[in-house]
């Protein structure tokens, strides 16, 4: 939705090409799917499992300060490990492929308060069908944040930066929020809808088993370390939360990245829609420990264009994604997670504030952004 498009110098003859070339990229990978795919994720798992049990052992003695500082560090690691480069790619079917039915989309849960079939839902079906299409993607801003200055501008956007910090601090609380859909369903008739009903009771369920795990039985089984233990646990679910939110937030709201109007999306081909997922990402660069801790998140271009694919394989993906936005003349929005981070929060800053020079609008586009 920006004054200036810029694929307009692309054919409609070149946005298929790019199609047929990326689809080449993501049919090479299949094939070569193996053995060495297969041992990355079970000795990921296998890891994370591990240091989460190492961590909460040394936490039975977190009222020494070292235990609780060593404990506390693990549990984070191993949390964000959990939420990231494992939940949220096998959640994906990024490892269906190899029939083990303990590392399956269909049958993995989460240490998540959002139940993993809701979430699929609103972030596989709807998230990555409509990215960051004003409107129908609530991923982008997550429903409660103005994310384009063609926005009706409300003195409620005043506050999004800190409804964007709290956010940050309960994230998995707010992905169930989102994954309920709360903002359209809090009305009185839509609460009694049996659907919604339904789905409300699941995530009630889901954070009692959350609550009842981290600030109940562990705490407990710490006996004089209970209320070390307790915030130990706390900690790391905070730390957990904003390293999952800044990663998210740097993958669709630097500066650079697009979003769309409803209306751009009617009858959008194959490399139509790959354009917009190039145009709607952005990456961070690191090392790769960062890439592993973001889930490979940070390939977040790659992981738009093919949300299947197992995610140890983007890193050599993105070299040939890169090479293709040179080649059509896009450009490839990067950088350092700190850049991202500041660029992400800058735009939530000054989209909080009015514009400066009031915008022109068509009444369609008025009444689409109204509707948003």
């Amino acid at each position: 939705m920006t004054a200036i498009d810029p694929t307009a110098h692309l054919t409609a003859e070149q946005i298929e090409e790019l199609g047929r070339e990326l689809d080449a990229i993501r049919d090479e990978v299949i094939a070569t799917r193996g053995e060495k795919d297969a041992a990355y994720i079970r000795k990921v798992i296998s890891a994370q499992r591990k240091l989460e049990l190492v961590s909460r052992g040394v936490l039975l003695f977190s009222i020494f300060p070292p235990a609780w500082l060593i404990g506390t560090a693990g549990l984070s690691v191993a949390k964000i490990m959990d939420n990231m480069e494992i939940g949220h790619n096998i959640l994906h079917g990024q490892w269906d492929w190899m029939r083990d039915p303990k590392i399956h989309s269909t049958t993995w849960e989460w240490d998540h308060v959002s139940p993993a079939d809701q979430w699929k839902h609103s972030h596989n079906e709807l998230h990555h069908t409509y990215t960051n299409v004003i409107g129908k993607d609530n991923d982008l801003g997550y429903g409660i944040m103005r994310v384009d200055e063609d926005q009706k501008w409300h003195p409620f956007h005043l506050g999004q930066p800190l409804w964007n910090f709290i956010n940050a601090c309960f994230f998995e609380y707010g992905i169930a929020a989102y994954d309920l859909e709360l903002g359209k369903n809090l009305h009185k008739r839509r609460r009694k809808n049996p659907e919604f009903r339904a789905r409300a009771k699941a995530v009630g369920r889901k954070i009692r088993k959350q609550v009842l795990k981290d600030y109940v039985i562990h705490p407990l089984l710490s006996g004089p370390s209970f209320l070390t233990t307790l915030g130990a646990t706390f900690t790391a679910n905070l730390v957990r939360n904003i390293w999952s939110h800044s990663v998210i937030m740097c993958g669709h709201f630097p500066e650079g990245v697009q979003v769309f109007e409803r209306r751009s999306i009617k009858g959008e081909t194959r490399g139509q829609w790959y354009l917009r997922q190039m145009m709607g990402s952005a990456n961070i660069s690191g090392s790769r420990a960062m890439h592993f801790m973001t889930g490979n998140l940070s390939h977040q271009i790659e992981h738009h264009l093919f949300p299947d694919l197992p995610s140890n394989r983007y890193a050599e993906v993105a070299v040939k994604v890169r090479a293709l936005f040179e080649k059509y003349e896009l450009e490839y929005v990067t950088g350092p997670l700190p850049k991202q981070v500041f660029s992400a929060w800058r735009k939530v800053f000054r989209l909080s504030l009015p514009n400066k020079k009031p915008k022109v609008k068509t009444p369609d586009r008025e009444q689409e952004l109204v509707a948003a």
